[in-house]
């Protein structure tokens, strides 16, 4: 069956615009993505009972996603994670920018790519959406023209980000989707069995920030190379949960696809499959969400979980992490894919 393309409108936002909402459908898969901050507001995909189900939690009306502080499903950027003290230094200039995070800048900054309306177009299989954002953008240097395409395909969702600027900057995009295969409205992910592909991980301190160590997962509660079920192994790790970047590749590996993460929902029979070509996946467990979602669901701590490719957070303040600059000329290429099937 060739994937269903099909757009609405879902809503304005004032001075930023119309939103739209794209539906894309395979025989097996179903997905929602808004124009708004490229979010997946849904997927619907089967258990082994045949029964379809929303595994991505998000809101039922634009004013959710407006009032969002949790990033549900968006596009976030010019740099997903933290960046220490909101500073770096390129070329001998010093660039700050908005703390929005404690000490540190958090996923671009107040106003980021999570904020954005995107301008969108249909592509074979799915669509593409685009934007310019300005140089000097939330205090980052360089003209950026970046975009997003999610094409579905059978099982799978691909996601392909782009990017080029007209100065050095830095870039690191990534989709901050929340999932839960037992359904978006179930209380909590304790009966998932998760595994991440990750010989090492980031340690870090009291605000999130990457310590500037890579530590090997051997004899830690952080080793996900075997599945593990998250009720038992969050009560192993330092509260309040993960939220770790893991080492999917080292500094100066080429990036190519491979299996970044296999999260499994025994009793539904779903499985969540991610490959990605970055050298990170931050590993999430909704340690801080506290909000009302689809349906009226109640979303709290531990509901979801977020596997974000991307390059390891504040590298551009780590010299021995793996270099996350986009220089003019070039072009930045960021692939991952989630693949729903069964047991």
């Amino acid at each position: 069956m060739v994937t269903e393309v099909s757009c609405q409108p879902w809503g304005e936002l004032g001075a930023r615009g119309p939103v739209d909402l794209w539906v894309l459908r395979s025989s097996q898969v179903r997905v929602e993505v808004l124009t708004l901050g490229g979010i997946i507001r849904s997927v619907l995909c089967r258990g082994k009972d045949g029964q379809m189900e929303d595994v991505v939690l998000g809101f039922d009306h634009l004013e959710g996603y407006e009032a969002d502080r949790r990033y549900l499903g968006a596009v976030v950027g010019r740099v997903a994670n933290r960046i220490a003290g909101g500073r770096f230094t390129l070329e001998g200039t010093e660039y700050q920018l908005h703390a929005n995070n404690g000490p540190n800048a958090l996923h671009g900054g107040l106003q980021g790519f999570n904020q954005v309306v995107w301008l969108a177009a249909a592509v074979e299989g799915g669509v593409q959406l685009s934007l310019t954002s300005p140089d000097g953008d939330q205090g980052y240097p360089g003209e950026v023209q970046a975009s997003v395409r999610y094409t579905l395909q059978e099982e799978t969702l691909r996601v392909e980000y782009l990017a080029r600027s007209t100065r050095t900057t830095p870039i690191n995009l990534t989709n901050h989707a929340y999932f839960n295969l037992s359904g978006q409205g179930a209380a909590d992910i304790y009966d998932h069995q998760v595994s991440i592909s990750a010989p090492s991980y980031l340690p870090v301190d009291d605000s999130v920030l990457p310590t500037g160590e890579v530590r090997a997962v051997d004899g830690t509660p952080f080793d996900l190379r075997e599945p593990a079920q998250l009720g038992p192994r969050l009560e192993e790790v330092p509260a309040p949960g993960f939220d770790h970047n893991f080492c999917l590749s080292s500094p100066g590996d080429t990036w190519t696809e491979r299996p970044a993460a296999r999260v499994v929902h025994p009793a539904s029979g779903r499985v969540l499959l991610v490959s990605t070509n970055q050298p990170g996946v931050q590993f999430y467990t909704a340690n801080y969400l506290d909000c009302s979602g689809k349906g009226g669901a109640r979303y709290g701590k531990h509901s979801s979980f977020c596997l974000e490719t991307q390059n390891w957070p504040d590298a551009v303040n780590q010299p021995a992490f793996p270099d996350c600059l986009l220089r003019p000329g070039e072009e930045y290429r960021h692939v991952t894919s989630f693949t729903f099937t069964t047991v």
